[in-house]
């Protein structure tokens, strides 16, 4: 009796797993244009990102002014690093641990009961007339580009990136 092998044909990807680049894109997407347009909002204002940092009440004057002042510089840099794929794996971990530190912010105001406005775009954290804040909004909208940061740290790879241009050579 002769014993015949069978060749197992090698797995292919599945569907979902093919998807893995384009969502990585897509969270790298996301998060850019937000770190980019938070920055922008902020970073020929320092003073007034300074003072939205001090609205949270965390932190004593002077190190909530450093944090306001160079956050903005933090964020476009994340953002352009996530835009051209650099780094992708660090700049989701930072971002997620931002996105955190910005989560435990705003449920910290809320649970405290502040009444002011986040200052992620712009704004010194005071709320307009008659405003009130929209804290569950703002930690809903956290989450989910945590997400998206959180996608980045665990598939970091994806097309059209720097680091894949670096990998390939």
């Amino acid at each position: 009796m002769t014993v015949t092998q069978v060749e197992t044909p090698t797995p292919t990807p599945s569907r979902m797993v093919a998807w893995y680049p384009w969502l990585t894109i897509a969270s790298r997407l996301v998060l850019a244009v937000v770190w980019i347009y938070a920055s922008v909002t902020k970073i020929d204002r320092p003073t007034t990102s300074a003072r939205a940092v001090q609205a949270y009440q965390l932190f004593s004057f002077d190190l909530a002014a450093m944090i306001g002042q160079s956050l903005p510089i933090v964020e476009l840099a994340l953002g352009v690093l996530l835009l051209v794929g650099l780094f992708t794996r660090p700049s989701g971990f930072i971002s997620a641990v931002l996105l955190v530190f910005f989560i435990i912010g705003i449920g910290s105001a809320w649970a405290r009961g502040l009444r002011i406005d986040c200052g992620c775009f712009g704004g010194d954290g005071s709320l307009a007339p008659g405003a009130d804040p929209s804290y569950w909004v703002e930690i809903v909208r956290d989450m989910a580009f945590l997400v998206c940061a959180g996608w980045l740290c665990w598939r970091p790879e994806s097309h059209w990136s720097v680091d894949r241009l670096i990998d390939n050579r």
